[in-house]
């Protein structure tokens, strides 16, 4: 089990985080989100041992994880982090960088484990190509194949798909955290893309304002988010009054809807006037005036500027969200 308790971190006076707890079992994966400069990265790097702590301690099993003051060379050996800076080898080849770490006493299962990494990460044809010749979502692919060739207990990787196209980064999620799952290596991924989190996710952890508050699955995160800095995490997001729904007309109450969740209609419900419209594909994202706010909602085509629309919820989002903030 990995355990972080009681951890504190300032940097030149400024809090970062403050009395984080956290507790990590074998084999899990955990995401951490939350805006940036909320703390993602830099509880990664205390996790692993780059920064030194003045409050709590980060223990794996029963043994406890030292910082620079006790290490001349950070970090523990069971444990392997992947920030954004590669940290690669650029003038040697894609093969030579994943393989550095592997015995050379055993040449057979060096080649069978940086092939397999290699397919892995969608880089086999790069085999021989230098780094110093890839492109930055090329060398992060390399970077992590690098990582796994150690066989790490503990896993750290943050914002691992970063530079990597969309082309890339929907197989190369798949490939990597199946890949993971079966080698029964606890996870911590710090991100910014939902998409990283809820297909893949045991937990997640939102940091706000230098603490941790929300820990739980990405699905009841997602289906009940308790104020509108998470539902946010997860795509356009409200904050609205639950008294538009005649079931709930003596409430004050409001709720959190998610853009998708609203039926437009031309006859009764929310009142809104359209001030913009964003084609993203599958559909239009409108967003509109309400009570001198905000809101945003998903339509099936574009509307004029100045158009008055009524947006309604359905029961069954209003009955989940009620314990909602």
């Amino acid at each position: 089990m990995l355990q972080i308790d009681r951890v504190s971190f300032t940097y030149k006076k400024k809090i970062i985080l403050e009395d984080i707890h956290l507790k990590v079992k074998a084999g899990e994966h955990i995401c951490i989100i939350g805006e940036s400069g909320c703390g993602k990265s830099t509880l990664l790097k205390i996790i692993y041992g780059l920064l030194q702590v003045k409050t709590g301690e980060v223990r794996w099993n029963d043994s406890q994880v030292l910082g620079p003051d006790f290490n001349l060379i950070p970090g523990e050996s069971y444990m392997k982090y992947l920030s954004q800076d590669f940290d690669l080898m650029p003038y040697t080849t894609v093969y030579e960088n994943v393989s550095q770490y592997l015995s050379v006493l055993e040449p057979e299962l060096l080649k069978e484990r940086t092939d397999a990494l290699l397919e892995m990460i969608e880089m086999t044809d790069f085999a021989q190509t230098k780094v110093r010749f890839l492109s930055g979502g090329q060398q992060q692919r390399v970077a992590l194949a690098r990582v796994l060739a150690q066989e790490p207990q503990v896993l750290l990787l943050d914002e691992p798909f970063s530079h990597i196209d969309n082309f890339r980064k929907n197989s190369l999620r798949r490939n990597l955290f199946t890949y993971l799952r079966k080698q029964n290596i606890t996870v911590l991924t710090a991100t910014h893309d939902h998409n990283d989190m809820l297909p893949f996710a045991d937990r997640v952890i939102v940091i706000r304002n230098t603490k941790i508050i929300a820990n739980d699955s990405p699905e009841n995160l997602y289906r009940n988010p308790k104020d509108l800095y998470i539902a946010s995490l997860f795509g356009e997001a409200n904050k609205i009054p639950i008294n538009i729904v005649k079931s709930y007309a003596d409430t004050k109450r409001q709720i959190i809807v998610y853009a998708h969740e609203f039926k437009a209609s031309a006859k009764s419900g929310l009142e809104a006037t359209v001030t913009g419209s964003y084609y993203m594909g599958s559909h239009y994202l409108i967003v509109g005036l309400y009570e001198e706010k905000n809101i945003y909602f998903n339509h099936y085509q574009a509307l004029d500027e100045g158009t008055a629309i009524f947006l309604n919820i359905s029961l069954e989002v209003i009955n989940q969200r009620m314990g909602g903030v």
